[in-house]
């Protein structure tokens, strides 16, 4: 077979190979490799192939036989890196596409590709840099700028991400992933009803799209659009009916409705197409609150780690503004009555955002604060009120101290431990004589020791405070009940205690 017409062959398969028909392409590059066994352009395109159809390990053969033959095309290293990157081989990626840089620097593709590796990896920064990069080569590369959003979007940078999106949607107004992650930074910046629309506009575009249909669900539901929201996740369920999270959500909004029955269905046919421990002891925890199950000791810790990291960008004006918040500013005033007007080692559980740091940190020589959630924990350091923050279960780094502390303060944080036995003897071995610890509670009756409400939060009896303070060597200086918070228009009562180590 001549040069010529092995060109004008291959030409033919690339065709076809454009045209999705990759069986017609793939026969005529096998034709081309038995007349020219070492055609570069043949193995490259058939490795393409293969991971184009799922196969990553034999595009990865393919293509290293191609680089074996020419080592100076760029294209066989790209193609190469996104095998690699396929299979989870992530440095092996990143060497690939270095080598693809080295020998075209401007492979606006190859840039983004390794800014994807990169933010896969948790490196954010660079990967950033990389999508600017593939920009700047290639300034309407839409999926560059989807990517750049994304990364955006891991970095809680939303408003600035919904740029990159318009941009992007300028480019190719149809792409349904574009308009996905338009619609989740709209719902992150808690723009309910426009996130509402803009999935309305993804399922436009792609009918079966099964998050678009759950995170519209979601939104509907923040709006108190309830019925509507259970339509959205039915309409999820019609697509895939073991699709754990829609079950999942549709038991959240029938608990708000109080179709308690309904909502524990729900919450247990979730449970029976899950597979994900965490998740589980969640759905669990949630059938506990309705009733349906033994109630736990305390909230599974991934279930607070989520809670929190989902409301860390909002949390205070959501606290504050709409929940018209009042706990750190009750138990600061009450328990800096009984603290040492020297300065002072003081330990803030729970600490959240840090609402509570200003009201301590005049007294406090140190101030440290512990937290399940890494969102939360990021905003503390923002205030710069904090010495040291710890992402921690309290219990189990209280375990681990060996420094006393002459104050803690855990506001609205029992509400997610039911037995407080384990935290006061922890709290009581890092404190000494005179030390002060303050907390909050929700206010339950006396003939309980702590219950799980349908809010699933934990309510305490204030007998059982009683016992746990003599238990643990504390005296009750200061016990008050205050509206803490309103939730659905109701107020919230909870004890504030102050007790002294004696």
């Amino acid at each position: 077979m001549s040069t010529t017409k092995i060109s004008n062959i291959l030409q033919q398969a690339v065709t076809l190979h454009q045209q999705g028909q990759f069986d017609a392409a793939e026969t005529i590059y096998q034709q081309v490799l038995q007349t020219e066994p070492e055609h570069f352009d043949a193995l490259q395109l058939l490795g393409v192939i293969a991971r184009q159809r799922g196969d990553a390990r034999l595009a990865v053969t393919r293509l290293r036989q191609a680089i074996a033959i020419d080592a100076q095309q760029a294209i066989a290293h790209g193609n190469l890196g996104a095998a690699l990157q396929d299979l989870g081989l992530s440095e092996e990626a990143l060497a690939s596409y270095d080598r693809a840089l080295q020998i075209k620097p401007d492979y606006a593709m190859v840039w983004n590709n390794r800014g994807n590796v990169l933010r896969s990896l948790g490196k954010l920064a660079a990967a950033l840099h990389h999508y600017d990069k593939a920009l700047e080569y290639n300034p309407r590369y839409a999926g560059a700028l989807l990517n750049r959003g994304i990364c955006l979007q891991d970095m809680d940078e939303h408003q600035q991400a919904l740029q990159d999106f318009d941009e992007a949607l300028q480019l190719n107004p149809n792409d349904a992933a574009i308009h996905f992650a338009r619609a989740y930074s709209l719902q992150c910046l808690r723009l309910d009803a426009e996130a509402v629309a803009a999935y309305e506009q993804v399922l436009h575009l792609q009918a079966g799209h099964l998050q678009a249909w759950c995170n519209r669900g979601i939104c509907l539901q923040k709006i108190q659009e309830f019925e509507t929201a259970l339509d959205s996740f039915a309409q999820a369920l019609k697509i895939k009916s073991d699709y754990g999270k829609a079950h999942l959500q549709s038991g959240h909004v029938l608990r708000l409705l109080g179709r308690d029955d309904a909502a524990i269905k729900a919450y247990q046919t979730a449970a029976s197409y899950c597979s994900d421990e965490a998740e589980l002891a969640q759905i669990t925890y949630a059938l506990a609150a309705l009733g349906a199950t033994a109630t736990p000791s305390a909230s599974p810790p991934a279930y607070v780690a989520d809670l929190f990291d989902q409301y860390a960008p909002h949390f205070d004006q959501h606290l504050l503004e709409d929940l018209h918040y009042q706990v750190p500013a009750l138990l600061s005033a009450a328990v800096n009555k009984y603290a040492s007007k020297n300065p002072g080692n003081y330990l803030d559980l729970g600490c959240g955002t840090g609402l509570c740091a200003p009201y301590l940190r005049a007294n406090a020589s140190k101030l440290t604060g512990i937290d399940l959630s890494e969102r939360m924990l990021a905003k503390a350091k923002s205030t710069g009120l904090y010495d040291e923050l710890h992402c921690a279960e309290i219990g189990d780094w209280l375990q681990l101290q060996d420094q006393d502390f002459d104050l803690i303060i855990a506001a609205d944080v029992f509400v997610y431990i039911g037995d407080l036995e384990p935290v006061f003897a922890a709290a009581s071995r890092v404190m000494q004589p005179e030390a002060v610890l303050g907390f909050s509670v929700e206010v339950a009756s006396e003939d309980a020791d702590y219950l799980l409400r349908p809010s699933q939060r934990y309510a305490h009896g204030y007998a059982y405070l009683q016992r746990l303070a003599q238990l643990h060597g504390f005296a009750i200086a200061e016990a008050s009940q205050q509206i803490a918070r309103k939730d659905k228009g109701e107020d919230i009562l909870a004890h504030i205690l102050v007790m002294i180590k004696k």
